[in-house]
């Protein structure tokens, strides 16, 4: 199996970042799940993720293709899991084994909230309360007791504007129950914060304790979006200011070339990969950055892609063309 560590032109950069940004101040962390990125962890690369199996379709007819597509395959990138999942608990052991004997972490994203996505391109979710309540307990019976880290419900957090206040209130506990249910296996529980440029930092950080991220090991940010790794991170400070202890770990899947104009977030054209993946960011309060949306997944059927998470393999082209340096 594959495996990614930090380069050290990433680290050039993230020290720059660091510089930019005022350094790597931080409160220190108060004890929750345990960093599941130690300085020694190496983070999963799936072979049979899509561009991988995309590079090895492409490696005799267009070879010179399926070397911009390495540049995706050779990257670990977080393993989604939902209500496409036929057997959750299945599907999770079965990557937290793959992982386990390669020596590296698993990273998945939960993504089956009643409700999700408010209707919108990638609508669905768990049918009531108690199925998600089932769900998410299957999943941690799966990933098994850590190391393991997971991100915990894009955008239900940051976009339930959409709900009724009974609704909200029902989601809210939701992810309170679904934080307790997975750090109970000392698994790191990354609440999605949504990105720098939805919800502002007073209402969001009211928002996460509400769905208690007291007792998670943070946050995550920018997940699906292009916001830049130097903004995220300045987002993510502000709220550990008012949420002390907080870690976070930032999207950079797309990010390279930050937002499209008019800041559209539906397959905007234009957008490259970011920073690789790490687990040394040097960044505090930062565990890792990620790539937590698969590039080349679609965002909807919008500006001419496929349905919401359809592989979409010229997107990813263009992605890996624009590529941060």
């Amino acid at each position: 199996m594959a495996i990614v560590r930090i380069a050290s032109r990433t680290a050039a950069v993230l020290l720059g970042l660091a510089a930019l940004l005022g350094g790597v101040a931080g409160a220190a962390h108060a004890a929750r799940v345990p960093d599941p990125f130690g300085p020694s962890a190496r983070l999963y690369v799936d072979p049979d993720e899509p561009a991988a199996a995309q590079a090895r379709a492409w490696r005799t007819s267009r070879p010179a293709d399926a070397a911009l597509m390495d540049r995706i395959a050779t990257r670990p990138v977080a393993t989604w899991l939902g209500d496409w999942s036929t057997d959750v608990r299945k599907d999770a052991a079965a990557l937290a084994a793959r992982a386990r004997k390669a020596g590296a972490v698993p990273v998945v994203v939960a993504y089956d909230i009643p409700q999700r996505d408010c209707g919108s391109y990638s609508a669905g979710g768990a049918h009531s309360a108690d199925a998600y309540r089932r769900w998410i307990a299957a999943l941690g019976r799966g990933l098994g007791r850590g190391p393991g880290a997971v991100v915990l419900e894009p955008d239900a957090v940051a976009g339930w504007d959409c709900l009724d206040g009974a609704s909200r209130t029902r989601r809210a506990g939701l992810l309170r129950g679904a934080v307790t249910t997975l750090a109970q296996r000392r698994l790191a529980v990354y609440l999605d914060a949504g990105n720098s440029h939805w919800q502002p930092v007073p209402e969001m950080a009211r928002r996460l304790k509400a769905a208690g991220v007291a007792k998670a090991r943070g946050i995550a940010v920018n997940v699906s979006n292009f916001r830049t790794t130097a903004e995220s991170l300045a987002y993510v400070r502000a709220l550990a200011r008012r949420l002390p202890g907080l870690h976070a770990v930032i999207d950079t899947s797309r990010n390279g070339r930050g937002p499209a104009d008019g800041d559209a977030w539906c397959n905007p054209s234009g957008r490259g990969l970011g920073l690789p993946p790490t687990t040394t960011p040097g960044l505090k309060p930062l565990d890792a950055l990620l790539w937590i949306k698969t590039p080349g997944e679609s965002d909807g059927s919008c500006n001419s892609g496929p349905a919401a998470g359809v592989w979409w393999p010229e997107q990813a082209l263009g992605l890996a063309r624009l590529a941060a340096r």
